[in-house]
């Protein structure tokens, strides 16, 4: 290990100590050395972040304070959202700007990285507002530079787009597609809820107040759109799945002295989700929605990923996926041939958008459609595939 990430360890450990949040957080990121940064930032790792560091700024930083506050600004852009919300403004120096002045509002002064750091106070003239957002920032910056009301703005930006610019390892990330891109997003996402959940024993201190919001969202239950519970009661009093479990309550006839067997059903349902073209990211949200509250009822649920072919099959645990497989033409008819040919499940559940073309192959079972908010509209859907209905939230 070199002397920069044995440094960089020592001072994530100091983090650990201040703000055991960021601290935690920076262990989950790989760092590397780049001599091409001019100082730090994020930079892509593979479809990932991954913290680049400059060792002859970082031993140019004044002391430990300084390293951590570094450190915290670049979590910061991370947990910010700054990198997918970039693609949103049309100048991106300027987005540079009004990002930094945001993030840097959140770190004690006294761990400022540098000197010449940006802050609402940097452009007095423009009377800044305190913690508005990045948005905010830039409108009100695009407004200045197009009205001319603040000179050391546009020397500033002028400075920035003559070198490297404030962020030069963002741009890194434009070769991704729109995919990966929300790939690396959901990834983070991931791992700042394992991190709260891994620490749920330190309280709601844990959690830097200026993230709560955000992290609450990430816990977020949306309401089912169907009564999922009564559904299941009503229609599949029978199933094809069954537990045993030893109890000593009962005593065992054949063999005096040991626990008996209790015998348990669980309804087994399988739950076909339309991944292709038409649908969207929005659209898979609302699909693993009711998918969390249908498992929530005590059914064992299967997923069919298909679009006009069944990609895979798996097991659902209560967790959304980082990503679906498809995105082709639509054709529902491989779900119920499946479903047909798999006896064991008690039911179907096909979740889509309802632009699904022809229906061709009977389902035997209970079968029921559930269409996305979006989606085409419930008395053009129905047909002999059962039950159909839409998602209204």
């Amino acid at each position: 290990m070199s002397a920069l990430h044995d440094d960089l360890s020592r001072i994530g450990k100091l983090l650990m100590f201040k703000e055991p949040f960021y601290g935690v957080f920076l262990s989950t990121l790989n760092k590397v050395e780049r001599k091409d940064v001019p100082t730090a930032g994020v930079c892509k790792n593979n479809i990932n972040y991954q913290l680049a560091v400059n060792k002859e700024f970082w031993d140019s930083l004044k002391g430990d304070n300084n390293k951590i506050g570094l450190l915290k600004h670049e979590l910061l852009h991370i947990c910010f959202n700054h990198l997918e919300d970039r693609e949103k403004f049309d100048d991106h120096e300027l987005h540079n700007v009004a990002a930094d002045i945001e993030i840097n509002q959140y770190i004690d002064p006294a761990f400022y990285p540098t000197d010449d750091i940006l802050l609402p106070t940097t452009f007095p003239e423009l009377n800044l507002p305190l913690k508005a957002g990045t948005r905010m920032y830039y409108d009100l910056l695009k407004q200045a530079q197009k009205n001319g009301t603040s000179p050391k703005l546009n020397a500033l930006l002028d400075a920035l787009k003559g070198g490297k610019g404030l962020h030069p390892t963002w741009e890194e990330f434009e070769s991704l597609t729109d995919a990966e891109k929300k790939l690396v997003a959901n990834q983070i996402k991931h791992q700042i809820k394992e991190i709260v959940e891994s620490n749920k024993e330190k309280g709601r201190g844990f959690i830097p107040s200026e993230l709560e919001s955000m992290i609450n969202e990430l816990f977020e239950v949306v309401p089912p759109s169907y009564d999922w519970k009564s559904y299941f009661r009503r229609f599949f009093g029978t199933s094809n799945k069954i537990y045993t479990k030893k109890t000593r309550r009962k005593l065992n006839r054949r063999f005096p002295g040991n626990p008996a067997l209790k015998i348990k059903t669980k309804k087994h349902v399988l739950v076909g989700i339309d991944t292709s073209g038409s649908v969207s990211d929005a659209d898979l949200l609302e699909f693993f929605s009711e998918i969390y509250h249908m498992w929530k009822t005590g059914i064992k649920i299967t997923i069919a990923e298909c679009d006009a072919t069944i990609h895979r099959t798996w097991e659902y645990d209560g967790d959304m996926p980082e990503s679906v497989r498809g995105r082709g033409g639509t054709n529902m008819n491989p779900i119920i041939e499946y479903f047909n040919d798999q006896r064991h499940f008690s039911s179907l559940i096909i979740l889509t958008d309802g632009f699904i073309g022809d229906r061709t192959v009977r389902s035997y079972k209970p079968t029921m459609m559930v269409l996305c908010k979006k989606g085409a509209d419930v008395e053009e859907v129905q047909s002999s595939w059962g039950h159909t209905i839409k998602i209204q939230y």
